[in-house]
């Protein structure tokens, strides 16, 4: 009796330390610790409690973070990161902008230049002289613009001031009656007053003229140099795009190349559908200019067509400067009947024009363009503005075919 006592006290005292993770253990359950069921009062193992879904993460002792919070910070700080470096890289592209905006340009330029080189070389003509014969037509047009500018400036300048000198007057006598009261002793005080403001502020006259004169070299040397790197693209450009992507092997490559190529078909679309509304814009705009018997009808029309390639800002600061010279030259009729026009041209413009042929092949939204506008001049100002719509558009659609599936 006694010795099946002490069996059964040592079975209890080493059963419960043996279980399945201890093969080496035998205890009162039998094998490997487990219980047995023909033995009378052994009870079965109990199941081991499967822990529930962790809604939480343990990152150390004491301190648990929520998934979602934990996910945030990982996205927070690799968007950060990612801000760092593209404002980096814009403040790099201000810092250069020398060379940014010349390169940018000309990019706009070769997208404006590639159909007419294209349809050169597939009619059998070399590239080298497709890029010459793409380049003697843009100069001898830009040179017969100039020409043309020049020539009707020379000639209306007389009728200009004459009508202006006479308008004048009649603003002045206008100003003389009720309600304003400003005779002419008056007026002559108000134009003594500017003019001795501007011989006080000599110094700031001068600054903007050499800030001006500054500008008008960076200009012109961003000119050449815009002149310089279109012909390279022109002739070279399907070279040098393989060049820069011939690291990426595989379907990388293959994603590159889409990538470009639906970019570079975006911008060229842009600058077509563009250059095809600005053409109709100096069309209509010109011929109501002429019917309305307004000087400087060759500039003005000049400027229109180049306000156009600047979507909604371009067109409003010509026009304010057509009705300007429209006011002083033939009064408030005729300046009223050409901002008729102007208004009347606007909604032509963004309800048939836009959408219909560069909506086509280009599609923002008006939101977007307002955005891109607005950001693109708080970067780099009208050179900002001007180019802000047709590269956005190039890197929504090589977005779009950098995340198109495999096939």
């Amino acid at each position: 009796m006694t010795g099946r006592w002490s069996i059964l006290r040592w079975r209890w005292r080493t059963g419960p330390a043996s279980g399945p993770s201890d093969p080496g253990a035998t205890g009162a359950g039998g094998r490997n610790g487990t219980s047995d069921p023909a033995r009378p009062g052994s009870e079965p193992p109990a199941a081991q409690p499967q822990p529930p879904e962790a809604e939480f993460t343990q990152v150390s002792p004491g301190v648990k973070v929520p998934r979602l919070l934990q996910q945030a910070a990982a996205w927070s700080w690799r968007l950060f990161i990612i801000g760092v470096i593209i404002y980096l890289g814009f403040r790099l592209a201000v810092f250069l902008r020398l060379v940014t905006l010349p390169f940018i340009g000309a990019l706009l330029f070769t997208a404006l230049l590639e159909p007419l080189a294209g349809w050169l070389r597939r009619h059998g003509v070399g590239t080298l002289l497709a890029t010459w014969c793409c380049f003697l037509i843009v100069l001898v047009l830009i040179g017969g613009a100039i020409t043309l500018v020049a020539t009707q400036i020379t000639a209306d300048y007389p009728t200009l001031f004459r009508e202006t000198q006479h308008t004048a007057n009649e603003v002045a006598r206008s100003l003389s009656g009720p309600p304003f009261h400003l005779n002419e002793v008056r007026l002559s005080k108000l134009s003594s007053e500017g003019l001795k403001y501007i011989s006080q502020h000599k110094s700031v006259v001068a600054g903007t003229v050499l800030t001006t004169g500054k500008y008008a070299l960076e200009f012109l040397a961003g000119l050449i140099l815009m002149l310089f790197i279109s012909f390279f693209l022109i002739k070279d450009g399907a070279q040098i795009w393989q060049f820069l992507i011939k690291g990426a092997h595989g379907d990388a490559h293959r994603r590159l190349n889409d990538a470009g190529d639906s970019a570079w078909r975006a911008l060229v679309y842009y600058i077509r559908g563009t250059t095809v509304v600005a053409a109709i814009h100096a069309l209509f705009i010109g011929l109501a200019l002429w019917l309305l018997g307004v000087p400087l009808l060759g500039p003005l029309i000049v400027l229109i067509f180049i306000a156009a390639f600047v979507p909604i800002i371009g067109i409003l600061v010509v026009g304010a400067l057509a009705i300007l010279i429209c006011l002083a030259t033939k009064g408030w009729v005729a300046a009223l009947i050409l901002l008729g026009v102007f208004i009347l041209e606007n909604q032509i413009e963004g309800h048939l024009l836009q959408p219909q042929v560069v909506g086509r092949f280009v599609r923002l939204h008006a939101l977007g363009i307002i955005l891109a506008l607005a950001v693109g001049g708080i970067i780099a100002g009208i050179p900002g503005a001007i180019i802000a719509v047709p590269f956005t558009a190039a890197i929504s659609y090589a977005w779009h075919a950098l995340r198109a599936p495999e096939g």
